[in-house]
Order: structure tokens, then sequence, then C-alpha cells
């Protein structure tokens, strides 16, 4: 005999609604572990609730460049800094131009505002220029840079701890030790090297073949003597000013050694993009870098003709803001993509990768002033909206017992389970991507409750429209189901399009509000299907529900329930007179 067919609307899963609760309860409970530990029980605060620091960063006049301090290049400096800072758009800290040349970076307490303040006034200027003269970082007097007869600059000490553009490290020369950090390459080999190479690596760097020393290069000799990188100052003050056509002087990172750079043959717009990843083999942080097409073509003509010298001047270094973060040998013509390599931390490799991602800024800043900025009034506001909200939420629940009462029990633990995933995603949002609570995000998350609760009132008058049909509870619940999904699904679809094109479109505060209604609305199509259709379920086996108790809120009689249809026989007149 065939099994009867499921009856239309009928769920597969009627009959094992436990499942779906089960795997709700792990996924809160999975949550609310991971909140404990790792510690953040608590959602990060926005500037406007917890407070934070105020950081003013002031231009500073270009070289050359008088019409430098534009309005364009102002909003361009605040568009980099804000994604610098600001992660996923979501972290909070507010980034906005004041006055002609001041840019107000606001920074919400519980950020690492060392981090921020590194971030914010870095400008990320990173050159590729060839090494004319490498030495010990310290000012000597007889440490000089003697132009030979061909232009190139012969060192006196060369650093120890050096690595080629294929990772493998040269043979020691001096006690004279540089640890800047090395740049392989993810190569492609050219079979046909440049013939026009010049003896230095770069045609600026050439000189007179005249013995006598011009007052340019003489100076630059009296410069390179004195300078000491193992100060601070010092290294700040060696390539200061200088133009990307200029030869420049430059620091290692660390301080120990000192250089005569040529011109710049590869910048840090030629960079496509950069990510800080953990090299498996070496078990190393490194940064990836990726050239475009313009910047792939540059670095394949200068790693051609540096290969081609004697060290140093086969050596290439990194210069990111005027320090020399590395400087690779070079043995052979490279072109593609790179990779920064070294003495990275996790974190400094990130720092990097995201400076390098997010472009230089157009401007040099000046920090001007940093200040503490006080939440007292975003506390009283805060106090404000969660007495708002509180009373929202009660009247839905007065709303609730009055019209749907034992359905409202149903509802309430809904809106409970809605919360618990709601706090737990938002404390642990603030760790992993920077999100931070603001009083917009709060104003989302109230609102959020009538979605929530509106999702709640179309299943149960669909269940309600059922039972006034004359259907039983059981199949009354299974019947609404799907009409009531699809309005479900529509309904939550507008609201999260519409929390992204607010996302979108809209910076600042006004972008917490949209993650947090978008975020909550996806909550609410995952309660609906995963918690309140189950326990529905469960509830109408249950004699309190299913016997249409008036407590129930699905009394057949005070919904106005149709009979059930039956067909009679129909009962001919009587003919004969008696038997009438």
């Amino acid at each position: 005999m065939a099994a009867p067919k499921k009856g239309r609307g009928s769920s597969g899963g009627q009959g094992r609604p436990g499942r779906a609760l089960a795997l709700i309860l792990i996924a809160m409970v999975a949550l609310a572990g991971g909140m404990f530990l790792s510690g953040h029980t608590t959602p990060r605060l926005g500037i406007d609730l917890a407070g934070g620091t105020s950081i003013t960063l002031k231009a500073k006049s270009q070289p050359g460049k008088p019409d430098a301090i534009n309005p364009t290049n102002m909003d361009t400096a605040v568009s980099i800094i804000e994604r610098r800072v600001n992660g996923l758009g979501v972290s909070e800290a507010e980034v906005q131009t004041q006055g002609r040349d001041n840019i107000i970076v606001n920074i919400p307490k519980g950020t690492n505002s060392k981090q921020a303040r590194e971030q914010v006034g870095t400008t990320a200027q990173l050159y590729f220029r060839p090494v004319l003269t490498v030495t010990a970082g310290q000012a000597t007097p007889t440490d000089t840079a003697s132009p030979s007869a061909s232009g190139s600059a012969k060192p006196s000490a060369s650093p120890s701890d050096k690595e080629t553009a294929s990772g493998s490290k040269a043979t020691p020369s001096t006690s004279a030790t540089t640890q800047g950090r090395a740049v392989t390459g993810a190569l492609t080999k050219d079979t046909s090297p440049s013939p026009t190479a010049s003896a230095s690596g770069s045609p600026k760097a050439s000189a007179s073949p005249s013995a006598s020393v011009d007052p340019a290069t003489a100076e630059l000799q009296k410069r390179f003597a004195a300078l000491d990188c193992s100060t601070k100052a010092g290294r700040a003050k060696a390539g200061a000013n200088a133009k990307p056509t200029d030869t420049t002087l430059a620091c290692s990172s660390e301080g120990d050694a000192k250089y005569v750079l040529g011109p710049a043959e590869v910048s840090g717009t030629d960079v496509d993009s950069a990510k800080a990843t953990i090299d498996q083999q070496r078990g190393m942080w490194i940064v990836q870098m990726d050239f475009t097409d313009k910047g792939s073509k540059k670095f394949q003509q200068i790693t051609s003709k540096l290969s081609q010298q004697q060290s140093p001047m086969n050596q290439f270094a990194i210069a990111l803001d005027g320090e020399v973060v590395s400087a690779p040998q070079v043995n052979e013509t490279l072109s593609g993509s790179a990779e920064i390599s070294g003495s990275f931390t996790q974190q400094s490799a990130q720092d990097l990768a995201n400076v390098l991602s997010y472009g230089a800024l157009p401007l040099s800043f000046d920090e001007d002033t940093v200040t503490t900025v006080t939440a007292a009034l975003g506390g009283e506001q805060l106090q404000a909206g969660l007495i708002a909200g509180a009373i929202g939420l009660a009247l839905v629940v007065i709303y609730l017992v009055a019209y749907y009462r034992g359905l409202a029990f149903i509802a309430l633990l809904s809106l409970l389970v809605s919360g618990i995933l709601t706090y737990t995603l938002m404390s642990l949002l603030g760790p992993a991507i920077g999100f931070a609570l603001n009083l917009p995000a709060v104003c989302g998350a109230i609102v959020a409750i009538g979605i929530t609760a509106d999702s709640f009132i179309v299943y149960f008058e669909r269940i309600r429209d059922e039972i006034r049909e004359g259907r039983t509870l059981r199949p009354a619940v299974e019947r609404a189901w799907p009409r009531a999904r699809r309005t479900i699904l529509v309904s939550d679809f507008v609201s999260f399009l519409a929390a992204a094109v607010l996302f979108i479109v809209t910076v600042g505060k006004v972008q917490g509000f949209a993650f947090t209604l978008g975020l909550t609305t996806l909550l609410d199509v995952v309660v609906v299907f995963l918690f309140t259709k189950p326990v529905m379920t469960l509830m109408a086996r249950t004699k309190f529900f299913s016997g249409g108790h008036p407590w129930s809120g699905l009394d057949p009689k005070r919904l106005g329930a149709k009979p059930p249809l039956r067909r009679t026989r129909r009962v001919n007149a009587p003919t004969d007179p008696k038997e009438a």
C-alpha cells in the first residue's frame, strides 16, 4: 500500500523541530563561550558613549609645491586616514577637516590609540631606489663617500647581513651590520637583460669623467660623513625635503646603516595591493606586494640594471617615509610581485600592509594636539535612549499579551533569543572588526525590536487565519508556515537592502546605525526559522494550545472559526401521504 502524500504546506521537518532548536542552541553556546573565553564580555563603546582621544593633524607645506594644501588633497587625506583607522567603517572613528589645513581624528576608547596615531600620521611614501653607497650608521671623521671616475661611490663598509633577491645571504665583509628587512620576489625570470644598464644603476648617479668634484657632490659627501643614524633626529633629517628625482641620503629603520641612494625608479603608487601573511616554511610574517602593470615594468627595468652591477650597487633600497626598511641584492632580472620579510610581528606586518594598501597621503602632517574626550554627554543620551527602548519594549510586550495571550510567550522567548545573539555578536565584533556601539547603533537595535516582533505577528496571524477556516491547530501551524515564510523573507530583504544602501552611501555614525540594522535583520531570519517555527510546532502538540484554551490566543470561538464542512445525503420528499 502506497504511503500517503504530504499535504500542501506540510514541512518535511514537521516531526523533528528538535534539530533546529539544537542547532540554534549550539550557536548560542558557541558565541557565548567565545565571548567569555576572549574576555570581551561587553560591546566596545563608541567615542560618544565611552570617550576617547582626539588628534589634530596640521598639514605641512611641500617643498616646491606651494599650492599642495588645497581642498582636494585635504579631502583625499581624510578618505585615506578614515579607511586606515576605521577598518570596515563601524569602529566609529571620526575623521573630518577643520579650517584650511587641519584634520581632526576622534578615536574611541578601547582602540589602540598609539597604533592609531601611527596610522593617521604615516604618509607611506614608498620608493625603490638604487643603492650607491652604504656604511655603518654612526658619523666618523673618515666616513666619506668618494665617487669613482665612473660616478659610482665605493663603500667604506658594507653590511654583513644582506639578503639577496632570491633570499640567500651574502658573505659578511665587515663588522658594520644592517638588519633591514629583506625583499624577495615572486619572480619571473627575464632571459634578455637590458643592454643599457649604467654602471651606477641609475643615470642620475653618473658623474663627469673629470677628476674634479662638483660642489653639489662635495656637499653630499660632507652631509653623508656627518650623518648619524643612531639617533631619531638624525634619521629624520637624513632625506628631508628630498624629491623622488634627487640623489639622497637615508638611514636604515634600525639606525645601524646609512645610505646614499639614487633617484627613485619605482614608487608606492606602482604597488597595486599589499597584504600581511605568514610564510609557513620560514615561520615568519611577511608583507606581499603586487605591482600594477606599469609598476611591474619599472621593477623589471631597475632589477635588470642592478643585476649587472657589483656590490653594493647591485642593491635596491625600499625606502618607506625616508627610512630604508630593506636593501636586498639583485642577481637577476625580476618582475611581478614582491614580498617584504624580516623581523615583523603580526601587528607590524598588518600595519605596513594596511598603509601600503590604502596608499600614501598626498600631504605631510604634524601632530598638532592630542586631547582626551569625555563621555559625559553621551552617557546621558545613552541613558535616555535605553529608557526609550525599555518603554518601547514594554509596549510591545503589553500588546502581545493583550492580543495574542499565550502566543506572547513564544514571541517573548524569540525576542530573548534574538537579544542574546545580538549582544554576543556585538561583543565579539568589537575586537574582530573594530565595531563600536554608538548612539545611532543603539537606535538601530531598538528599531530591530519592531522588525523582529513584526515577523512573529505575520506568522501568528497566518495560523489564526487557518483556524478561522475550520482547521485544527497542528495542520494550521504547518499550512500557515509557507505563506508566512514568504512574507517574512520579503520584508526582511527590504529592510536589509535599505540598511546595506545606507551603509554604503553614508559615513561616520550613520554607518553604525545601518550596520546594526542589517545585522539584526539577518538575525531575525535565523530566529524565526530556527526557533520560532520549531517552538510553535512543539507548542501545537500541547493540550493548552491544541485544545483552544481561551488564554492560548488560538480559541476557535474567539476567532470566529467556521464549523467544519460536511457532506449530507439529500433526502427526497415523500410521495405517500402515510409516509408524511
